[in-house]
């Protein structure tokens, strides 16, 4: 029903459901205990009934004041009694006459229990049970019958148990309230889970709706689901406006650069080489390579043609890394393979995972003194590839900053160097387009370490 799509409806409702089981567990539980006095079957009744006259009519002719006329009652007891019955009478001074005086106890103590009741009662005692009273009239006055018996249904003693221990019972009580608590456990865990994937995947970039989330779950949870749904969408249309923008005016830049490069080349025709002219070049050549890595990291997230696929790590990079290895022998520099990319598959986009390994080498190249070191290693179902170099390495509180678009470390070393600031964002883009992280580490080598995680791809 609709009603209970609410959570604060079920919770309210298997909150009263168990105070109201509980509530009826105590009081009905004493009456099923077979301990308590109870009203005996009326077969039990019966017999009481035809006992009890059987008496009364063997004592008619036994006056009160002949000798020892208490032992006729033993006598009539012993020939109307059943096999394995014992009877008591209980006179009107509360004096017992009785053949067996094993349970007189137990008799006097039920027939406190009972005194004044109208009805017989039955009380069970071990595996004896004793039923009564039953009225026998004897010289004008009233004695009371009572039959001890065995019984065949005892009640078991781990009932019995149960019953003398109320904090077991309630122990019993929540065990069975426990299915109920247990879904609603799940009604509520179920949605959380769904909504923290969700949030998982945006955190990782991946900004897609999710129409489950409006689906299933309580009214409460739904409402969450179509509000994060729409949070989505607001935030995949800023990204967008964000990235269009990003990409027209990096294309609008080119039209004055490439004007700014005419002019620079008629000048220095026109008036020779001079100082003003170098500058110039210079600085339009960084600002070409600036455009250029911007429109790189647009397509990347704007226009992305390629399709996400598996691929095998051995084949995909080989390339990339015999570039590298032919690099460093130009650049004078020591190329070192600690270990060479394993065989597993990873699912990606092949293209920009290559550009965004290159461009780590490469920085290192660029920043390290003498050496480089390329690690590939698996680590519970995730590949993980470090870079380090022995270059002059980045200040602690600056090692997630180098990821952002256009950062400069505190000593400029892009702008000495002629980056952009645009790089390490370009690869930190590439490796979240394929379920990865990215991070920077003090390295071993006294330098900078940049740690690549990837998830492996099970075929």
């Amino acid at each position: 029903m609709w009603v209970f799509d609410r959570l604060t409806i079920r919770i309210f409702t298997i909150f009263l459901f168990t105070i109201g089981f509980f509530l009826t567990l105590i009081i009905i539980i004493p009456s099923l205990d077979s301990r308590n006095l109870a009203v005996p079957s009326e077969k039990a009744k019966s017999t009481g009934i035809s006992l009890a006259s059987s008496i009364q009519h063997e004592l008619v002719n036994v006056p009160k004041n002949s000798f020892r006329w208490w032992m006729r009652f033993v006598v009539a007891m012993d020939n109307v009694k059943h096999s394995g019955q014992f009877l008591y009478v209980i006179t009107p001074s509360d004096q017992i006459i009785t053949p067996d005086t094993s349970n007189i106890d137990i008799v006097r103590n039920f027939s406190e229990l009972t005194n004044g009741f109208e009805r017989p009662a039955k009380k069970i005692h071990d595996t004896l049970e004793i039923i009564g009273p039953f009225t026998i009239m004897y010289s004008d006055e009233v004695y009371r019958l009572y039959i001890m018996q065995e019984i065949t249904d005892t009640q078991s003693q781990f009932v019995s148990f149960i019953f003398d221990h109320p904090f077991l019972l309630l122990l019993l009580t929540m065990l069975a309230s426990t299915p109920l608590l247990l879904w609603l456990s799940w009604s509520l865990a179920k949605p959380a889970r769904r909504l923290k994937k969700a949030a998982d995947q945006v955190a990782r970039g991946n900004i897609k709706e999710w129409p489950e989330l409006e689906k299933f779950g309580s009214s409460e949870f739904k409402s969450t689901g179509a509000s994060f749904n729409h949070m989505l969408r607001e935030l995949k249309r800023m990204q967008d406006l964000q990235q269009r923008l990003l990409s027209d005016i990096s294309h609008e830049l080119r039209t004055p650069l490439t004007r700014l490069q005419l002019a620079t080349s008629l000048s220095r025709r026109k008036y020779g080489e001079t100082k003003e002219t170098e500058r110039i070049e210079i600085e339009s050549k960084k600002l070409d390579l600036m455009i250029g890595e911007l429109l790189s990291l647009a397509r990347q997230q704007y226009a992305n043609n390629e399709t996400k696929a598996p691929h095998q790590i051995a084949q995909l990079w080989k390339p990339v890394l015999d570039n590298a290895v032919f690099e460093a022998a130009q650049l004078d520099k020591s190329l070192n393979l600690i270990s060479y990319p394993p065989e597993q598959w990873i699912l990606c986009y092949p293209q920009a995972l290559c550009s965004a390994l290159e461009n780590v080498i490469r920085n290192a190249f660029r920043y390290s003194y003498q050496k480089i070191e390329v690690n590939f290693a698996i680590v519970n179902e995730w590949l993980y590839v470090t870079i380090d170099d022995d270059g002059p390495g980045v200040e602690q509180q600056e090692l997630e900053q180098i990821f952002r678009p256009f950062y400069r470390t505190s000593e400029a070393r892009d702008r000495e160097s002629g980056g952009t600031g645009l790089g390490l964002a370009i690869v930190a883009n590439s490796i979240t387009q394929d379920s990865g992280e990215v991070y920077a580490e003090k390295s071993h080598l006294g330098g900078l370490r940049i740690v690549i995680k990837l998830p492996l791809y099970k075929k």
